[in-house]
């Protein structure tokens, strides 16, 4: 067994190059290891004012999100859902969604994500696949091209 601190794992900072996406990231899969593990687990926290990442569905990943701290929402077709501690929610494959920070303090939560070798992501907001090796529309785009 192997066991580490939350409080120890390393924080990953990411943010598009005009702010609208935002977030610090704890992969506490990656700090034990990571390796034959059937999901991972980030710590996410996301500042006032901020998306987690843009509008987007996976073709083959699960994602079950479990809000620690803080108020959003999670957009998805049906619309916005407001989400605040204690909330639990699941994306299934296909089913596009953002968290979205609309509170005044940070917004922290874990996700739990089965990360399949295969998964694609599509952008409906922009057009574009991310795919294992690239973003793509029918010609190459830059990740956060059309998204601000």
């Amino acid at each position: 067994m192997k066991k580490i601190n939350i409080a120890k794992v390393s924080v990953a900072n990411y943010k598009s190059p005009r702010g609208k996406f935002g977030l610090q990231f704890r992969s506490i899969s990656a700090a034990l290891g990571r390796r034959g593990h059937p999901f991972d687990l980030g710590l996410v926290t996301l500042p006032p004012g901020k998306a987690n990442y843009p509008y987007h569905l996976h073709t083959a990943q699960w994602e079950m999100y479990v809000i620690l701290n803080g108020t959003g929402q999670v957009r998805t077709p049906a619309g916005r859902t407001r989400v605040k501690p204690g909330d639990v929610f699941m994306c299934p494959p296909n089913q596009p969604h953002q968290v979205l920070n609309t509170g005044k303090r940070d917004l922290q939560y874990y996700i739990i994500a089965d990360n399949p070798v295969s998964d694609c992501c599509y952008y409906p907001d922009s057009d574009k696949w991310a795919l294992p090796s690239k973003i793509v529309r029918v010609k190459g785009a830059k990740y956060f091209d059309g998204e601000e």
